[in-house]
């Protein structure tokens, strides 16, 4: 169903200025994702060893070794490269994470090739003072212009991480509607944070996002109802 998905996405929004990016954990991911069109894909590393083997069966090592060749030929095709670092401040397995393990992965992905690093706090455990900690680390490795964040709401600090984010000049937010999503790896771990939160806080701040945050609502109760979520 990627290709319908893809194609119609393709069509609707021919000349739009929005990115339908496709995650892509190997070659055979990437041949699919030009194969329907795509512009732009993801990859996805672990900061941790543990979870880097249960999510995608390989050491961190060697997920960069597999990413060489991805990078490489989405480059020939003209596709741009997001890279993502999941468990960046603790993993379900090993616990704490070192904000320099982080720093230096986001570091390898940007040589790579990849124009952008998001950090994901996958299991949700980040609070403020290990965010800002870790950007810390990580930004004198990386521009911060180059940086994403990505937070998991499972203990109710996603927003308050990302003003943290904000106050240190990161730009970029991840966010899902209605706060969906999750990770079958990362037993617990809640949604991403909900879009609308993120909305209502920066348009609080003064932020112009040029997102209507009332049809952002309206798309989060239709899904919402469609999951049967409450």
């Amino acid at each position: 169903d990627h290709r319908e998905v893809m194609q119609s996405l393709s069509a609707k929004y021919a000349g739009a200025p929005q990115s339908f990016p496709a995650l892509v954990p190997n070659m055979k991911g990437l041949d699919a994702a030009v194969e329907v069109g795509a512009k732009e894909v993801a990859i996805f590393a672990s900061a941790s060893e543990a979870f880097s083997r249960r999510n995608i069966n390989c050491s961190i090592e060697e997920s960069l070794e597999r990413f060489k060749p991805v990078l490489q030929k989405a480059a020939s095709c003209g596709v741009k490269v997001r890279g993502y670092v999941s468990c960046v401040i603790g993993c379900p397995y090993e616990g704490a994470i070192a904000p320099e393990t982080v720093a230096l992965l986001s570091q390898s992905l940007l040589e790579l090739g990849c124009y952008e690093i998001s950090l994901g706090d996958t299991i949700g455990v980040g609070a403020p003072g290990s965010v800002g900690k870790m950007l810390h680390q990580v930004r004198e490795k990386v521009r911060t212009e180059q940086l994403a964040v990505h937070f998991h709401d499972t203990y109710g600090q996603a927003l308050a991480n990302i003003l943290t984010s904000l106050h240190m000049g990161i730009s970029v937010v991840d966010s899902s509607v209605a706060g969906l999503g999750g990770c079958p790896y990362a037993k617990g771990a809640s949604g991403n944070v909900a879009t609308e939160d993120v909305l209502y806080l920066l348009h609080d701040l003064g932020v112009e996002t040029g997102v209507d945050l009332p049809k952002v609502i309206e798309a989060g109760n239709y899904i919402s109802d469609f999951l049967k979520k409450e």
